[in-house]
């Protein structure tokens, strides 16, 4: 996919972004270790790739081993927050419509949280599932909730300009893992 034009700086490398992933998933470890039932929710795109690196930290470093992971699939805008949908839409599959979440520690994970749309749906949609608890994890938070959803883990907080995109870049979909502040060419100049 063609990447929008417009000026890219590297905010945080590889390097760092591991060093983030790692202490969320120590604070990650704080609701999650000792719980008979964990499930792992990444949101689709990015978000799943980074629920897979939370999870392969959590089984490194603190053990935490049989964890229920899945995916959802949640779609409003594009990468360069172009508005793609105006109603949040959740595609349901037929394994996660027969998932049962009673007595899961359930954790939401999302590479941004721009609005909250997606974290919304996300959480509206496991909430009906009934788990025991669920917290929500970003990689970053740009601070320009509207809706009324928090986040429980951060991995970094950028305020930026309302115009500008924090683009995640995140393996498989980059080659590279990395945070990129995108000012964006809406006028045909940089």
């Amino acid at each position: 996919m063609d990447k929008p034009p417009g000026n890219r700086t590297c905010l945080y490398s590889t390097e760092q972004l591991d060093d983030i992933v790692t202490g969320m998933a120590h604070q990650a470890a704080g609701f999650l270790v000792g719980r008979s039932k964990v499930a792992i929710v990444g949101v689709l795109r990015r978000g799943g790739p980074l629920a897979d690196r939370l999870h392969q930290r959590l089984q490194d470093v603190y053990g935490l081993r049989d964890c229920l992971r899945l995916d959802l699939k949640i779609q409003r805008y594009a990468d360069d927050l172009t508005l793609l949908y105006p109603e949040t839409r959740l595609t349901e599959n037929a394994e996660q419509a027969a998932l049962e979440l009673a007595g899961y520690t359930v954790l939401v994970v999302d590479d941004v949280m721009y609005r909250g749309h997606s974290m919304l749906r996300a959480v509206e949609y496991l909430a009906r599932k009934q788990p025991a608890e669920m917290r929500t994890v970003v990689l970053v938070d740009r601070g320009a909730a509207k809706l009324p959803v928090r986040t429980d883990i951060v991995g970094v907080r950028l305020d930026v300009a309302p115009s500008d995109v924090i683009e995640c870049n995140v393996p498989p979909y980059e080659d590279e893992f990395r945070i990129d502040l995108l000012q964006l060419d809406r006028t045909g100049t940089v």
